[in-house]
């Protein structure tokens, strides 16, 4: 079976990994990048990583507004699915990369599977969940990293090839969490165990509206000057919204603004951080399984479970509220392990089924 993958994101590229391991071994795989990041640090480090092999084609759409960058990803994609005549189209996710991927092809009368289906927030507002809608009923394999997201589809009425599979990202992170405990990144910066705050922040609702990008960028500043110390590895669009902002002028040094890094620089320092602060959905994700206590700077999150369980704390934009869930967020016990294990080798064992 001939199978086309569509990524363009960091967390796409981690999931890919193990499922093109797992579906490598019985057919023939085609990768397209669509190039939405495009930064070395955010794209082509995964590659070399991670032991992918570079992509058979590489659309280098780059930035642009939503309806720009998915139309020219669409155009490109379907151009190559023509060429390829693909059995299987594989999306992952909710990024423009995964809509323009599903409009593509079931326009093209393409079977789609999407990995990571059946998410939601329940708030249109949010481009992220207005693709993965659409994805979905695009879609011909849901494969569902949890029972709630089996329950979100059944409540839109898609009940036809959905499947329990548990989430990949599981099978990266035990795949390369050995590999990340050998990087130096911790000595390089000076770091100990458990003694700093990791930060991300990237999504368009926090830093392009100005309050609250002050906010965060204030509750940052507040708890370096508590005495915390704060490891930022900042996006590229981020960099250039605060370059723009005149927010970090003054800053206290125990705000560390870093290069973005590449995966197993980044594991490592998630998983010797004593809490993370940040509004990236893959993020809740990763310090669930790997335990770290996570404080999401938004006020919704897909990934609900990870807040059931005690592990994730939904803090939004308020300076206080984030200062205070710092000093007293603890998680619970208890830890469901939601996510399940071999989630890679459960989705090829249905593909190559069907």
């Amino acid at each position: 079976m001939k199978i086309i993958f569509v990524v363009g994101a960091r967390p796409q590229f981690i999931k890919h990994a193990p499922l093109s391991a797992e579906l490598g071994k019985y057919h023939n795989l085609v990768l397209i990048h669509t190039g939405q990041h495009y930064d070395e640090n955010m794209s082509k480090i995964f590659f070399d990583e991670l032991g992918m092999r570079e992509p058979d084609y590489n659309l280098c759409i780059g930035s642009g507004t939503h309806a720009q960058q998915t139309g020219e990803m669409m155009k490109g994609i379907e151009a190559i699915l023509i060429k390829e005549s693909p059995d299987l189209v594989v999306i992952y996710g909710d990024t423009n990369s995964t809509l323009a991927g599903a409009l593509a092809a079931v326009k093209l009368h393409i079977k789609v599977a999407h990995v990571e289906a059946g998410l939601r927030m329940f708030d249109k507002s949010l481009p992220e969940e207005v693709n993965r809608v659409i994805a979905d009923y695009c879609s011909d394999y849901l494969f569902c990293p949890t029972p709630a997201s089996i329950v979100n589809l059944e409540r839109e009425g898609m009940t036809k090839g959905v499947f329990l599979t548990g989430d990949v990202m599981v099978d990266a992170l035990e795949f390369s969490k050995e590999r990340a405990e050998k990087s130096h990144i911790l000595e390089t910066l000076g770091l100990t165990d458990k003694n700093y705050i990791l930060v991300t922040l990237h999504r368009a609702g926090n830093t392009d509206v100005l309050q609250k990008l002050e906010n965060l960028v204030n509750a940052f500043i507040r708890l370096s000057e508590l005495g915390e110390t704060l490891v930022f590895p900042v996006h590229p669009r981020t960099v250039k919204v605060l370059n723009n902002s005149g927010l970090l002028d003054n800053v206290n040094k125990k705000l560390r603004l870093i290069e973005p890094q590449g995966y197993l620089e980044f594991l490592k320092l998630l998983n010797h951080a004593k809490r993370v602060l940040t509004d990236s959905g893959g993020i809740q994700k990763e310090a669930y399984i790997l335990r770290v206590p996570c404080i999401t700077l938004m006020d919704n999150t897909p990934w609900m479970e990870t807040v059931d369980d005690g592990w994730n704390v939904l803090a939004g934009t308020d300076i206080e509220k984030i200062i205070q869930l710092i000093a007293n967020f603890a998680p619970q016990k208890q830890y469901s392990d939601v996510f399940g294990r071999g989630a890679s080798e459960r989705i090829a064992g249905i593909i190559g089924n069907r």
